[in-house]
Protein backbone atom coordinates (compact mmCIF):
# COMPACT_ATOMS: atom_id res chain seq x y z
CA UNK A 1 0.00 0.00 0.00
CA UNK A 2 1.11 3.84 -0.87
CA UNK A 3 1.01 5.61 2.05
CA UNK A 4 1.63 9.52 2.95
CA UNK A 5 3.16 9.61 6.99
CA UNK A 6 3.27 13.31 8.23
CA UNK A 7 5.46 13.80 11.08
CA UNK A 8 7.82 10.87 9.80
CA UNK A 9 10.88 12.38 11.35
CA UNK A 10 9.91 12.75 14.39
CA UNK A 11 10.12 10.48 17.45
CA UNK A 12 7.07 8.67 17.21
CA UNK A 13 7.08 8.76 13.32
CA UNK A 14 10.35 7.34 13.04
CA UNK A 15 8.92 4.05 14.72
CA UNK A 16 5.67 4.07 12.69
CA UNK A 17 7.76 4.27 9.31
CA UNK A 18 9.84 1.28 10.30
CA UNK A 19 6.96 -0.47 11.02
CA UNK A 20 5.40 0.54 7.87
CA UNK A 21 8.57 -0.93 5.69
CA UNK A 22 8.58 -3.86 7.49
CA UNK A 23 5.27 -4.88 6.73
CA UNK A 24 6.06 -3.82 2.94
CA UNK A 25 4.24 -0.43 2.40
CA UNK A 26 5.49 2.40 0.04
CA UNK A 27 5.94 4.97 2.20
CA UNK A 28 6.56 8.81 1.19
CA UNK A 29 7.36 11.18 4.56
CA UNK A 30 6.13 14.65 5.01
CA UNK A 31 7.77 16.56 7.63
CA UNK A 32 8.72 20.53 8.13
CA UNK A 33 11.50 19.77 10.44
CA UNK A 34 10.36 22.46 13.05
CA UNK A 35 12.97 24.10 14.94
CA UNK A 36 11.89 23.57 18.16
CA UNK A 37 11.72 19.74 17.45
CA UNK A 38 14.73 19.13 15.48
CA UNK A 39 17.48 21.77 15.96
CA UNK A 40 18.37 23.69 13.26
CA UNK A 41 15.64 22.11 11.06
CA UNK A 42 17.95 18.98 10.68
CA UNK A 43 17.48 15.28 10.96
CA UNK A 44 19.06 12.25 10.76
CA UNK A 45 18.62 10.24 7.19
CA UNK A 46 15.29 8.23 6.97
CA UNK A 47 14.50 5.02 5.12
CA UNK A 48 12.23 6.52 2.62
CA UNK A 49 11.18 9.71 0.32
CA UNK A 50 11.06 12.97 2.69
CA UNK A 51 9.71 16.16 1.60
CA UNK A 52 10.18 18.95 3.53
CA UNK A 53 7.20 21.17 3.78
CA UNK A 54 4.10 22.13 6.04
CA UNK A 55 0.64 20.52 6.25
CA UNK A 56 -0.71 23.74 6.16
CA UNK A 57 0.68 24.35 2.78
CA UNK A 58 -2.28 23.28 0.02
CA UNK A 59 0.48 23.19 -2.25
CA UNK A 60 2.58 20.86 -0.81
CA UNK A 61 0.03 18.80 0.48
CA UNK A 62 -1.69 18.24 -3.41
CA UNK A 63 2.26 17.33 -4.55
CA UNK A 64 2.40 14.56 -1.61
CA UNK A 65 -0.65 12.85 -1.99
CA UNK A 66 -0.12 11.82 -5.52
CA UNK A 67 -0.87 8.14 -5.95
CA UNK A 68 -1.42 7.53 -2.06
CA UNK A 69 -3.49 5.66 -0.80
CA UNK A 70 -4.15 5.81 3.27
CA UNK A 71 -2.45 8.52 4.82
CA UNK A 72 -1.10 8.22 8.37
CA UNK A 73 -1.18 11.70 10.41
CA UNK A 74 1.06 12.46 13.02
CA UNK A 75 2.39 15.69 12.65
CA UNK A 76 1.59 18.20 15.42
CA UNK A 77 3.05 20.94 17.78
CA UNK A 78 2.57 18.58 20.82
CA UNK A 79 3.22 19.88 24.80
CA UNK A 80 0.69 20.61 27.40
CA UNK A 81 0.79 24.32 26.44
CA UNK A 82 1.03 26.36 29.77
CA UNK A 83 0.64 29.93 28.70
CA UNK A 84 -2.47 31.49 26.54
CA UNK A 85 0.17 32.84 24.00
CA UNK A 86 0.44 29.04 23.42
CA UNK A 87 -2.69 29.08 22.06
CA UNK A 88 -2.23 30.62 18.60
CA UNK A 89 0.40 27.98 17.47
CA UNK A 90 -1.67 24.99 18.66
CA UNK A 91 -4.39 26.00 16.70
CA UNK A 92 -2.53 26.86 13.73
CA UNK A 93 -0.02 23.53 13.52
CA UNK A 94 -2.62 21.09 14.66
CA UNK A 95 -6.34 22.42 13.74
CA UNK A 96 -5.16 24.27 10.45
CA UNK A 97 -2.55 21.65 9.83
CA UNK A 98 -5.02 18.74 9.84
CA UNK A 99 -7.97 20.66 8.20
CA UNK A 100 -5.77 21.89 5.54
CA UNK A 101 -4.62 17.91 4.85
CA UNK A 102 -8.35 16.73 4.96
CA UNK A 103 -9.47 19.31 2.31
CA UNK A 104 -6.26 17.77 0.37
CA UNK A 105 -7.07 14.29 0.66
CA UNK A 106 -10.63 15.54 -0.42
CA UNK A 107 -9.70 16.60 -3.73
CA UNK A 108 -7.17 13.41 -4.08
CA UNK A 109 -9.87 11.08 -3.42
CA UNK A 110 -7.98 9.56 -0.80
CA UNK A 111 -10.05 8.11 1.72
CA UNK A 112 -8.29 6.42 4.58
CA UNK A 113 -6.84 8.36 7.43
CA UNK A 114 -5.25 7.03 10.65
CA UNK A 115 -4.90 10.21 13.41
CA UNK A 116 -2.96 10.29 15.88
CA UNK A 117 -4.94 11.44 18.99
CA UNK A 118 -3.84 11.84 22.12
CA UNK A 119 -5.19 10.53 25.87
CA UNK A 120 -5.59 14.11 27.14
CA UNK A 121 -8.30 14.06 25.60
CA UNK A 122 -10.34 13.20 28.40
CA UNK A 123 -8.60 15.53 31.21
CA UNK A 124 -9.33 13.83 34.00
CA UNK A 125 -10.97 10.72 32.48
CA UNK A 126 -13.46 9.08 35.09
CA UNK A 127 -12.90 8.61 39.22
CA UNK A 128 -15.19 6.48 41.18
CA UNK A 129 -17.03 8.14 44.29
CA UNK A 130 -18.40 5.90 47.31
CA UNK A 131 -21.42 7.84 47.04
CA UNK A 132 -22.15 8.62 43.30
CA UNK A 133 -20.31 6.01 41.46
CA UNK A 134 -18.69 7.27 37.87
CA UNK A 135 -18.06 10.71 38.17
CA UNK A 136 -15.50 13.14 36.15
CA UNK A 137 -13.32 15.06 38.27
CA UNK A 138 -13.57 18.62 38.77
CA UNK A 139 -10.69 21.03 37.27
CA UNK A 140 -8.46 20.87 39.33
CA UNK A 141 -7.52 23.88 41.48
CA UNK A 142 -4.36 26.08 42.25
CA UNK A 143 -4.98 26.76 46.06
CA UNK A 144 -5.44 23.47 46.60
CA UNK A 145 -2.35 22.22 44.63
CA UNK A 146 -0.43 24.59 46.59
CA UNK A 147 -1.27 23.41 49.59
CA UNK A 148 -0.16 19.65 48.48
CA UNK A 149 -4.08 18.56 48.13
CA UNK A 150 -3.05 16.80 44.87
CA UNK A 151 -6.23 14.32 44.50
CA UNK A 152 -9.06 15.68 42.79
CA UNK A 153 -12.54 15.05 44.60
CA UNK A 154 -15.63 14.17 43.99
CA UNK A 155 -17.49 17.58 42.74
CA UNK A 156 -20.75 16.59 44.20
CA UNK A 157 -19.41 15.42 47.85
CA UNK A 158 -15.76 16.23 47.68
CA UNK A 159 -15.36 12.52 48.88
CA UNK A 160 -11.44 11.31 47.15
CA UNK A 161 -11.82 9.57 44.61
CA UNK A 162 -10.91 5.63 43.28
CA UNK A 163 -8.98 6.52 39.93
CA UNK A 164 -10.85 3.73 37.03
CA UNK A 165 -9.26 3.33 33.74
CA UNK A 166 -10.85 5.46 30.72
CA UNK A 167 -12.48 3.89 27.62
CA UNK A 168 -13.08 5.54 24.61
CA UNK A 169 -17.09 6.32 24.92
CA UNK A 170 -15.67 8.79 27.94
CA UNK A 171 -17.01 12.31 27.63
CA UNK A 172 -13.82 14.71 26.37
CA UNK A 173 -13.05 16.97 28.52
CA UNK A 174 -9.68 18.67 27.65
CA UNK A 175 -8.02 20.89 29.81
CA UNK A 176 -4.99 22.50 27.84
CA UNK A 177 -4.08 23.77 24.74
CA UNK A 178 -2.69 20.82 23.24
CA UNK A 179 -5.59 19.02 24.28
CA UNK A 180 -8.48 20.72 22.50
CA UNK A 181 -6.91 20.82 19.39
CA UNK A 182 -6.47 17.38 19.59
CA UNK A 183 -9.85 16.98 20.30
CA UNK A 184 -10.80 19.42 17.09
CA UNK A 185 -8.62 17.45 14.98
CA UNK A 186 -10.96 14.14 16.17
CA UNK A 187 -14.27 16.56 14.71
CA UNK A 188 -12.35 17.79 11.62
CA UNK A 189 -11.48 14.19 10.62
CA UNK A 190 -15.17 13.02 11.77
CA UNK A 191 -16.70 15.93 9.53
CA UNK A 192 -14.26 14.72 6.66
CA UNK A 193 -15.54 11.01 6.89
CA UNK A 194 -19.06 12.25 6.76
CA UNK A 195 -18.72 14.56 3.72
CA UNK A 196 -16.52 12.33 2.04
CA UNK A 197 -17.61 8.54 2.54
CA UNK A 198 -13.91 8.05 4.30
CA UNK A 199 -12.52 5.90 7.54
CA UNK A 200 -10.83 7.24 10.83
CA UNK A 201 -9.25 5.28 13.05
CA UNK A 202 -8.08 7.84 15.94
CA UNK A 203 -5.85 6.20 17.86
CA UNK A 204 -5.15 8.09 21.49
CA UNK A 205 -2.05 7.13 22.38
CA UNK A 206 -0.67 7.30 26.56
CA UNK A 207 2.41 7.91 27.83
CA UNK A 208 4.50 6.44 24.73
CA UNK A 209 8.40 6.52 25.85
CA UNK A 210 11.00 4.56 24.05
CA UNK A 211 14.42 4.83 22.04
CA UNK A 212 14.65 8.24 19.96
CA UNK A 213 12.95 10.05 22.71
CA UNK A 214 13.94 13.70 22.45
CA UNK A 215 15.55 15.42 25.13
CA UNK A 216 16.20 18.74 27.42
CA UNK A 217 13.80 20.28 24.61
CA UNK A 218 9.81 21.52 25.19
CA UNK A 219 9.06 18.13 23.85
CA UNK A 220 10.83 16.00 25.89
CA UNK A 221 8.41 13.68 27.99
CA UNK A 222 8.82 12.71 31.16
CA UNK A 223 10.93 9.61 31.15
CA UNK A 224 13.03 11.51 28.87
CA UNK A 225 13.49 14.19 31.35
CA UNK A 226 14.44 11.56 34.31
CA UNK A 227 16.73 9.45 32.23
CA UNK A 228 18.80 12.67 31.15
CA UNK A 229 19.27 14.03 34.88
CA UNK A 230 20.20 10.17 35.63
CA UNK A 231 22.62 10.39 33.17
CA UNK A 232 24.11 13.90 34.71
CA UNK A 233 24.44 11.83 38.12
CA UNK A 234 21.02 14.25 39.35
CA UNK A 235 18.10 12.37 40.83
CA UNK A 236 14.93 12.94 38.64
CA UNK A 237 13.06 15.59 39.98
CA UNK A 238 9.35 14.30 40.50
CA UNK A 239 6.15 16.79 40.59
CA UNK A 240 3.49 16.79 43.12
CA UNK A 241 3.82 13.61 45.03
CA UNK A 242 5.03 10.73 42.52
CA UNK A 243 1.50 9.29 42.87
CA UNK A 244 0.27 10.11 39.33
CA UNK A 245 -1.10 7.06 37.70
CA UNK A 246 -0.36 6.90 33.82
CA UNK A 247 -0.17 4.22 31.29
CA UNK A 248 3.15 4.20 30.12
CA UNK A 249 3.80 2.06 26.89
CA UNK A 250 6.34 1.59 24.43
CA UNK A 251 6.62 3.35 21.30
CA UNK A 252 7.08 0.04 19.22
CA UNK A 253 3.93 -0.52 20.87
CA UNK A 254 2.20 2.22 19.48
CA UNK A 255 4.02 2.12 15.73
CA UNK A 256 2.57 -1.62 15.40
CA UNK A 257 -0.79 -0.68 16.56
CA UNK A 258 -0.75 2.40 14.46
CA UNK A 259 -0.07 0.52 11.31
CA UNK A 260 -2.53 -2.18 12.14
CA UNK A 261 -5.19 0.77 12.49
CA UNK A 262 -4.24 1.76 9.03
CA UNK A 263 -4.08 -1.74 7.38
CA UNK A 264 -7.19 -2.80 9.26
CA UNK A 265 -9.82 -0.17 9.73
CA UNK A 266 -11.58 1.09 6.91
CA UNK A 267 -15.05 1.66 7.31
CA UNK A 268 -16.55 4.51 9.48
CA UNK A 269 -14.60 6.60 12.24
CA UNK A 270 -13.53 4.99 15.72
CA UNK A 271 -11.04 6.26 18.33
CA UNK A 272 -9.20 3.51 20.00
CA UNK A 273 -6.84 4.06 23.27
CA UNK A 274 -3.27 2.95 22.95
CA UNK A 275 -2.31 1.67 26.11
CA UNK A 276 0.14 -1.23 27.72
CA UNK A 277 -3.15 -1.83 29.79
CA UNK A 278 -0.90 -1.70 32.46
CA UNK A 279 -0.97 1.61 35.33
CA UNK A 280 2.11 2.45 37.09
CA UNK A 281 2.82 5.88 38.84
CA UNK A 282 5.35 8.77 37.79
CA UNK A 283 7.44 8.08 41.04
CA UNK A 284 7.33 4.38 40.01
CA UNK A 285 9.27 5.18 36.43
CA UNK A 286 11.21 7.30 38.46
CA UNK A 287 12.39 4.90 40.38
CA UNK A 288 13.22 2.03 37.49
CA UNK A 289 14.97 4.35 35.68
CA UNK A 290 16.61 5.57 38.97
CA UNK A 291 17.50 1.74 39.75
CA UNK A 292 18.55 0.09 36.02
CA UNK A 293 20.73 3.13 35.87
CA UNK A 294 22.31 3.04 39.82
CA UNK A 295 21.70 6.96 39.52
CA UNK A 296 20.58 8.64 42.93
CA UNK A 297 16.93 8.34 43.99
CA UNK A 298 13.95 10.36 43.00
CA UNK A 299 13.44 13.43 44.35
CA UNK A 300 9.38 14.25 45.13
CA UNK A 301 9.28 18.21 45.23
CA UNK A 302 5.95 18.92 45.31
CA UNK A 303 5.84 21.00 42.27
CA UNK A 304 2.95 20.94 40.12
CA UNK A 305 1.56 22.40 36.23
CA UNK A 306 -1.71 23.51 36.80
CA UNK A 307 -2.26 22.12 33.52
CA UNK A 308 -1.26 18.54 34.01
CA UNK A 309 -3.82 15.87 34.77
CA UNK A 310 -3.62 13.96 37.94
CA UNK A 311 -4.41 10.22 36.60
CA UNK A 312 -5.55 9.16 33.53
CA UNK A 313 -4.79 5.72 32.67
CA UNK A 314 -5.97 3.76 29.73
CA UNK A 315 -8.69 0.79 29.05
CA UNK A 316 -6.78 -0.64 25.49
CA UNK A 317 -9.45 -3.45 25.03
CA UNK A 318 -11.12 -1.97 21.86
CA UNK A 319 -7.57 -1.92 20.22
CA UNK A 320 -7.25 -5.94 21.13
CA UNK A 321 -10.34 -6.87 20.22
CA UNK A 322 -10.97 -4.89 16.92
CA UNK A 323 -7.93 -5.22 15.63
CA UNK A 324 -6.17 -8.19 17.40
CA UNK A 325 -3.38 -5.87 18.57
CA UNK A 326 -1.26 -6.52 21.75
CA UNK A 327 1.30 -4.74 23.51
CA UNK A 328 4.73 -6.83 23.22
CA UNK A 329 7.32 -4.92 25.68
CA UNK A 330 7.27 -5.55 29.51
CA UNK A 331 7.57 -2.03 31.29
CA UNK A 332 10.90 -3.23 33.30
CA UNK A 333 12.02 -4.38 29.74
CA UNK A 334 11.10 -0.86 28.19
CA UNK A 335 13.05 1.10 31.29
CA UNK A 336 15.92 -0.66 30.81
CA UNK A 337 16.22 -0.08 27.22
CA UNK A 338 15.21 3.78 27.85
CA UNK A 339 18.08 3.89 30.05
CA UNK A 340 20.85 2.50 27.80
CA UNK A 341 20.46 4.64 24.87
Amino acid sequence: MRVLLTGGAGFIGRHVLNELLACGHEVRVLDSLRDDVHAGGKTAPLKAELIVADVRDPAAIDKVLIGVEAVLHLAAKVGLGVDVSDLPDYASSNDVGTAELLAGMARAGVKRLTLASSMVVYGEGVGHCPQHGAVRPAPRNERELAAGNFEPPCPHCGHPLETALVGEDTPLDPRNAYASSKVAQEFYASNWARVTGGSVAALRYHNVYGPGMPRDTPYAGVAAIFTSALKRGEAPKVFEDGRQRRDFVHVRDVAAATVRACEAHRDGVRAFNVGSGTPRTVGDMAAALAQTLQGPKPIVTGQYRLGDVRHITADSSRLCADLGWTPAVAFNDGMAELARQ
